[in-house]
């Protein structure tokens, strides 16, 4: 057994440095997230370090604020919202892809992961502009139809992937014994592409609950979410509060990383694959 996975001193020297560098950039892009954190529990009504004590009072400010209960409501909703619709449409356009080639796929494809590569900001634009001449502004159901737009690309994504080793053998075995195109859908090809749906999903939940650019561009004064009310915070009053919802949105963000790594791990084992 080898005390080092490589066997000369450039290759432990690159494997060690390689490693280096990772956790380096790890710390950089989580060292905000650390300094966040333990400001969400200071009791000064401002930004200071060194924390003299610790206190939830901006933590208790958060769950008793109405504007605060309004926009996680609000942010919610659409979030559920958002992730049913996208995965429903999501899930219908990788599958129709998938089978075989066809003229014009690679320009559905294209039109179908355009908002991944079109900056934000113009597709905000572009959204406002058309979603104002069908009165579809200030009103929940815009922010859910924008947000369907945006999160759809990550559902259309690993749906795909999942798509790509699926045994299409056994949905023609399934036409074969009599079961008609639905029936093979929802016992056959549903079953096997679930792990590619629901991390699909989560994506597409967190692509609503974070997005602030198009509520900016759509919400009215009603239409509160946490993104807005977090960016009216720092416009208007700067508040320690806003730190508890930023952690609060952190959580969010780690829990749905942790429930994608568990799907995973399930998928892996469903396929009888290590790690």
């Amino acid at each position: 057994m080898q005390l080092f996975p490589y066997s000369t001193w450039p290759e432990r020297i690159w494997h060690y440095t390689l490693w280096g560098i990772c956790w380096a950039v790890f710390i950089y892009l989580v060292a905000p997230v650390l300094v966040v954190l333990p400001l969400s529990f200071n009791p000064e009504p401002y930004f200071s370090y060194p924390i003299k004590e610790f206190s939830l009072r901006w933590w208790e400010h958060m769950v008793e604020s109405p504007a605060w209960r309004l926009a996680a409501y609000n942010s919610t909703v659409i979030a559920i919202c958002t992730t049913i619709l996208s995965s429903v449409l999501g899930t219908l356009a990788a599958v129709g892809l998938s089978r075989g080639d066809f003229p014009g796929k690679g320009a559905i494809l294209a039109l179908l992961l355009s908002p991944l590569i079109v900056p934000i900001i113009i597709t905000s634009v572009g959204i406002y502009f058309f979603f104002a001449r069908v009165n579809m502004v200030n009103n929940v159901w815009g922010i859910v139809l924008a947000h369907t737009i945006l999160a759809t690309p990550f559902v259309v994504t690993l749906v795909t992937a999942t798509l790509v080793n699926f045994d299409k053998n056994q949905a023609r075995a399934g036409a074969t014994l009599g079961a008609n195109p639905l029936t093979v859908f929802r016992k056959i090809t549903m079953p096997l592409i679930m792990p590619g749906l629901a991390s699909g999903a989560i994506f597409a939940f967190v692509t609503s609950f974070d997005e602030v650019i198009v509520v900016l561009f759509l919400a009215g004064p009603a239409e509160l979410t946490l993104p807005k009310q977090m960016w009216n915070g720092v416009r208007e009053q700067i508040n320690p509060s806003i730190l508890s919802v930023a952690c609060l949105l952190v959580f969010v963000s780690l829990l749905a990383l942790t429930l994608m790594e568990t799907i995973r791990r399930y998928n892996l084992r469903l396929r009888g694959l290590k790690e």
